[in-house]
């Protein structure tokens, strides 16, 4: 058995375009329930006619109106975050930020504020961290890899809306999930030259996730920018991607830099 909400949503996605597989994907919900919903005499589809789609949530050009905002909010999303329904309606968006790291905290308030600016942003007090949230009923459209279970549990995809997106501002999409699940640190090493023992020190980009998919997509706008990764051995079921190169450190040194 589903509830209200859980009726509600899955039919509006239908009802804004996606297809049953689409839908069944991202909800865990079987294509027969949704389909014996969309046929059944019930008061949903009356309600769901009476209110009208929000413009800024549907596939559609020029939505949302800050696509590098979002493309960087999207990195953090599949990196840090999650959306759950409120009982009262509407839902949350959370993004987890290291406290370490306030210059990320204060971004990625910027960035949830560029996306939706009719809603308000609270930074909640964590231990160990800073949970930056959004009350809205807009977050499952605009970030359709909304689902139940954890996103290394199922199968992550972009939409094609989201592609081009991400296709016009790849660093943002990257900085987003490097200030994720991603770092910057310095490695060392020492050598004997003539006799003489030297400590090298030299940058490098980590990024770790546990989704594949996640993973495919790190890489792949990884290569579309031109840095060269390689991936690295990790004990841990996450997988590891390491950007070591002098010139791709430069390059990510560049567009995205360290955390702050």
């Amino acid at each position: 058995m589903y509830d209200l909400d859980t009726r509600k949503r899955a039919l509006a996605l239908v009802a804004h375009g996606r297809s049953l597989n689409s839908v069944s994907r991202q909800t865990g919900i079987s294509r027969a329930a949704i389909r014996e919903w969309r046929t059944r005499i019930d008061p949903l589809p009356r309600m769901l006619s009476q209110s009208a789609p929000c413009p800024r949530c549907l596939p559609a050009p020029g939505v949302p109106a800050d696509a590098a905002a979002y493309s960087y909010l999207l990195g953090l999303y599949l990196g840090d975050g999650c959306i759950s329904a409120q009982p009262r309606g509407g839902y949350q968006l959370r993004i987890a930020c290291a406290e370490a790291w306030p210059g990320l905290i204060d971004r990625c308030r910027a960035a949830i504020s560029a996306v939706r600016p009719e809603d308000r942003v609270y930074a909640l007090q964590r231990q160990g961290c800073v949970t930056v949230t959004s009350y809205g009923r807009h977050w499952p459209w605009l970030f359709p890899q909304h689902g139940p279970g954890k996103k290394h549990e199922r199968h992550i995809a972009l939409e094609s809306w989201q592609q081009q997106i991400i296709d016009a501002h790849q660093w943002d999409f990257i900085r987003g999930l490097i200030h994720s699940d991603g770092c910057r640190i310095t490695n060392w090493t020492e050598k004997t030259i003539g006799g003489e023992r030297k400590r090298y020190e030299y940058p490098r980009y980590f990024f770790t996730n546990t989704s594949i998919d996640i993973i495919k997509l790190f890489t792949n706008a990884l290569d579309i920018v031109g840095v060269e990764w390689k991936s690295a051995r990790t004990g841990r079921a996450a997988q590891n991607i390491s950007v070591a190169r002098r010139a791709s450190v430069a390059l990510m040194d560049l567009h995205v830099g360290p955390k702050y």
